[in-house]
C-alpha cells in the first residue's frame, strides 16, 4: 500500500500511553481512527480533539472490550460511521502483578478477559469486515514479557504470549485472503505503567537494556504504521521493539 489515506482503523485502548500513540500516527497518516476506550474518558476524547485539529478524522467509543457485546459495539460504531474497516489494533491492556502465591482468582480472570479475551472478542465481528478490504491488517500489541516470563506476572505473561499463538494461528488461517496478523512485542516503553515503578527498579531494569534507554511510544506507532503501510507480505510474525533485551 502506498498509501493509508481514507483506511478505518480501530485501536483498542487508544486513548492513553502506546494506544494513544497509535492513534495519532495513524491519523497523521490519513487513517479514519475509532479510538476505544474503557474509563478514560477525558483522555481519549482529547486524542480525538488533537488529530481533528491537526486535520484528520476519529472519534471516541467506550466500551469494555474484555465483555464481547461491549466489543461488537465498537466494531458497529465504526461500520456505522465510516461504513467499513481496514485496520484492527488490538492494544486494551492492564496489569495486576502479584506473586502467584498472592494471586488470587480475579487477578488472573481480569488480566485475562482485558488483555487476551478481548482480542478474540474484537477480532471475531470485525473479521469479515477485514476481509472484505484490499489490505486488512490485524496487529496485536503483545509484550517482550509474553516472551520471556517476569516475576509477578504470571498472569500478564500468559496473556501476552497467547496472543501471540493467536496471531500466528490466524495468520495461517487468512494468509489467502490477504488480510495479514502480526504482533508487536514492546520492551519497556515510558507509560504511566513504567512510571509507577520505584526508582531503584526503574534503573536496574534500564541497566539490562542494550541500549540503556526505555523506548518512547512513537516507537511502537511507528512499528504499528510500517506494518499497516508496508507489510503486504509479513504475516505471523513478532515484531520486537526492545532495545535489544529481547533477541
Amino acid at each position: 500500500m502506498n498509501t493509508l489515506q481514507g483506511k478505518v482503523a480501530i485501536v483498542t485502548g487508544g486513548g492513553t500511553g502506546i494506544g494513544a500513540a497509535i492513534s495519532k500516527c495513524l491519523a497523521e497518516n490519513g487513517v479514519k481512527v475509532v479510538i476505544n476506550y474503557n474509563t478514560s474518558s477525558l483522555a481519549a476524547q482529547g486524542v480525538v480533539s488533537s488529530i481533528i485539529e491537526n486535520g484528520g478524522e476519529a472519534i471516541a467509543v467506550q466500551a469494555d472490550v474484555s465483555k464481547s457485546e461491549d466489543a461488537t459495539k465498537v466494531i458497529d460504531a465504526a461500520i456505522e460511521k465510516y461504513g467499513k474497516l481496514d485496520i484492527l489494533v488490538n492494544n486494551a491492556g492492564i496489569t495486576r502483578d502479584r506473586s502467584f502465591k498472592k494471586l488470587t482468582e480475579e487477578d488472573w480472570r481480569k488480566v485475562i478477559d482485558v488483555n487476551l479475551n478481548s482480542v478474540y472478542n474484537t477480532t471475531a465481528p470485525a473479521l469479515n469486515y477485514l476481509v472484505n478490504s484490499d489490505a486488512g491488517r490485524i496487529i496485536n500489541i503483545s509484550s517482550i514479557i509474553g516472551q520471556t516470563g517476569a516475576f509477578g506476572q504470571a498472569n500478564y505473561s500468559a496473556a501476552k504470549a497467547g496472543m501471540i499463538g493467536f496471531t500466528k494461528s490466524l495468520a495461517l488461517e487468512l494468509a489467502k485472503t490477504g488480510v495479514t496478523v502480526n504482533a508487536i512485542c514492546p520492551g519497556f516503553i515510558e507509560t504511566c505503567m513504567i512510571s509507577e515503578v520505584p526508582e531503584n527498579i526503574r534503573e536496574q531494569i534500564q541497566a539490562k537494556i542494550p541500549q540503556k534507554r526505555f523506548g518512547h511510544a512513537e516507537e511502537i506507532a511507528s512499528g504499528v504504521l510500517y506494518l499497516c503501510k508496508d507489510g503486504a507480505y509479513i504475516t505471523g510474525q513478532q515484531l520486537n521493539i526492545n532495545g535489544g533485551l529481547f533477541m
